[in-house]
């Protein structure tokens, strides 16, 4: 007759089985942390199959670590099972929390609705330009108007204004846009 080891207690039989590769020792590890883990994630915004698949994750880590003799037992497997499955469900929380922050950025910049505040500060931006450019005086406002509205080249602009070529056009709308934008920097003072 074959006789039995003697633990002295729980943790030293499952270790003993778990190095012996008995899953004997998985079932028990997973039946007896269940509750605990299980409550944890359910309080910490997760459900009752995150509990489960933290869980699973925790008690394989544990018989990883034992199999390739990686583990010192410090403390109760209890312990270490817990303290892994929060470690586990905080890393996963925060992925989740990254994810949903790039969605949501994501979402906001798909978005080609222009919101109110959008449109008030754009109808805003405009009338500033309008008196700016009212202020500017010919024939500046209208060279920049081709330019920059009408997307004319500096030929067709050189020709409608009669200016002696591009170069011309060039030069000058490098004064008016200079001009300009003292204007509207006057204005915000």
């Amino acid at each position: 007759m074959k006789s039995s080891i003697f633990f002295l207690n729980d943790d030293a039989r499952i270790l003993d089985l778990m190095k012996k590769g008995d899953e004997e020792a998985l079932v028990t590890l997973y039946q007896s942390n269940r509750k605990m883990v299980t409550s944890f994630v359910l309080r910490n915004s997760g459900t009752s199959d995150d509990a489960e698949d933290l869980l699973q994750e925790a008690v394989i880590i544990l018989w990883e670590r034992v199999r390739e003799d990686r583990f010192e037992y410090s403390s109760k497997l209890s312990t270490f099972i817990y303290a892994t499955a929060q470690n586990l469900w905080r890393r996963r929380l925060a992925r989740m929390k990254k994810e949903i922050s790039v969605e949501f950025d994501e979402k906001i910049e798909a978005n080609d609705d222009p919101s109110i505040l959008d449109e008030l500060v754009e109808n805003e931006r405009s009338k500033t330009i309008a008196l700016a450019l009212v202020k500017l005086g010919e024939p500046c406002k209208t060279l920049l108007m081709l330019f920059y509205w009408e997307n004319s080249s500096m030929d067709e602009i050189a020709k409608r204004l009669k200016f002696a070529n591009a170069d011309t056009v060039k030069s000058k709308k490098y004064q008016c846009k200079k001009a300009l934008e003292k204007i509207l920097s006057d204005e915000r003072i």
